[in-house]
């Protein structure tokens, strides 16, 4: 299903490419080369078409691209090596703190004085 997503967005790609080509733009374009065209449906009418067809082309690219990206294959995102080392090194070091450094104190430990201290 991602293959034939991918083949119908470089369709749709190439295809978008001759059409802009073949548009009148303020230089004449190669739209001037095709006057048979032109006298079968009127110069209006041609770019009216030429025009429609360049948006309808872009918005199935963008429709075609979103679709694509919920079938994307989702194997490779398990197998991650660096995930797996993130998971062990959090749950093994939830602080996140480098190695050598204590844990801090919590409030009980805080409040209670060594034992060495209080008698001087």
């Amino acid at each position: 299903m991602y293959l034939l997503f991918i083949v119908l967005i470089v369709l749709a790609a190439l295809l978008l490419c001759f059409v802009v080509m073949i548009q009148n733009s303020k230089g004449g374009g190669l739209a001037s080369s095709f006057a048979s065209s032109n006298q079968i449906m009127g110069v209006r009418k041609t770019t009216d078409f030429i025009e429609k067809l360049t948006w309808g082309l872009a918005a199935f690219m963008v429709v075609v691209s979103i679709a694509a990206a919920y079938v994307i294959p989702q194997s490779a995102e398990s197998s991650s090596v660096i995930m797996k080392q993130a998971v062990e090194e959090q749950s093994t070091n939830p602080l996140n703190a480098p190695a050598g450094f204590a844990a801090p104190q919590t409030d009980a430990a805080a409040a209670t004085p060594a034992t060495g201290d209080s008698a001087k």
